[in-house]
């Protein structure tokens, strides 16, 4: 794990507004918000209080519609189109609840996509590829496409996807949500191991059973951050 405990994501009173016409739906308010280098922080919440919302800000995929986003001490708002999408794809790893695979893509090729976009020779790719499947116990199921598999595998192999360019942060969306419990805990376990290998990691679920993985609990309520509730997993500086 990385003995620096700089902010790699930093908000400061961020908001995040929608508006359709007249009609104003403030899904972010006031939100200040560090996450630090090798940390595993937990965002817990119910479904509909913003968690995804502020989790797509942070993988910049969304911008705050006020406050300041700071992503490694770097302003975002003061980046490039061309400098957001590098961050993108090389130093943020992100998974979805809904694992976003493409269908028409072999296992093989969708962990390989990241790689792609990053313009790496192929030879060096298809060992990074094998390295990542084999880690998360996916080597036989390479050739096969996403619907060939079930819903705990192919979320392994989005997990594969968005640690194969080994990113500073992985970002997780409610990815044990279309899970069974079993398949669930596997998910967990797998992103518990890849934060002791050094991989800062920030998920948001609304499930409390997996609390307990976390070094550090964040409550979410009504799209702000609620003090004093935290528990067992209370970040401290080690």
């Amino acid at each position: 794990m990385s003995n620096s405990w700089s902010p790699i994501v930093y908000l400061e009173d961020v908001a995040r507004v929608f508006r359709n016409g007249a009609e104003e739906t403030r899904v972010l308010d006031g939100i200040d918000l560090e996450i630090h280098a090798g940390e595993y922080a937990l965002i817990l919440g119910p479904s509909g209080c913003g968690k995804s919302t502020m989790l797509a800000i942070m993988g910049l995929m969304d911008s705050p519609t006020e406050g300041v986003y700071c992503f490694d001490s770097k302003p975002v708002h003061a980046m490039s189109a061309s400098e957001r999408a590098r961050i993108r794809s090389q130093d943020i790893g992100f998974v979805f609840q809904n694992f976003n695979l493409i269908g028409d893509m072999t296992i093989f090729e969708n962990v390989e996509q990241p790689l792609v976009y990053q313009k790496m020779k192929s030879s060096a790719r298809r060992d990074r590829v094998n390295e990542i499947l084999e880690k998360v116990g996916l080597t036989d199921q390479a050739r096969r496409r996403p619907s060939q598999l079930s819903g705990g595998q192919q979320q392994k192999v989005a997990v594969a996807r968005a640690l194969v360019a080994r990113p500073r942060i992985l970002l997780a969306d409610e990815p044990t949500g279309n899970l069974d419990s079993a398949s669930g805990e596997a998910i967990m376990i797998m992103l518990r191991q890849v934060h002791e290998e050094g991989t800062t990691v920030c998920m948001v679920t609304h499930d409390p059973r997996f609390a307990k993985m976390a070094d550090r609990l964040i409550h979410m309520l009504d799209g702000r951050l609620v003090e004093g509730l935290s528990e067992k997993g209370s970040w401290m500086p080690r």
